[in-house]
């Protein structure tokens, strides 16, 4: 079992910063490929980015490539996302899921999520 605790999240304004920390714990990551994933009021849980299990790898969705950043520490037992200029429709509460070994757009295929940590983004 991995257990996934996000935090980082608040309320900021258009433009500004934040970095979400999701620290693991149960069992190492080593062997998890680790995704973000968010779900604004209203609407579906949408992909956001993930990392291949080295670190090596990453993909994002294209609303947030070039803005959003996701590395993990694996020694830390934690993975990150690094989101600059932040945009009122960034609004949601991000979660981060693990995966056994390989990552997925697909938020069904993750085998264990964390609880999310809310960001509100105002204009």
């Amino acid at each position: 079992q991995v257990q996934l605790v996000e935090s980082g999240g608040g309320l900021v304004q258009a433009g500004d910063s934040l970095r979400l920390s999701c620290a693991a714990s149960g069992r190492t990551i080593t062997t998890y490929a680790m995704g973000w994933f968010r779900q604004a009021p209203g609407k579906e849980r949408e992909f956001v980015a993930l990392i291949s299990v080295s670190g090596s790898g990453t993909f994002y969705a294209d609303s947030v490539k070039g803005r959003f950043t996701i590395s993990r520490d694996n020694a830390k037992n934690t993975v990150y996302l690094q989101m600059n200029s932040l945009k009122p429709e960034n609004t949601a509460v991000y979660y981060c899921a693990a995966k056994s070994w390989t990552g997925s757009k697909d938020g069904t295929a993750y085998d264990y999520w964390g609880q999310g940590t809310q960001v509100t983004v105002s204009s």
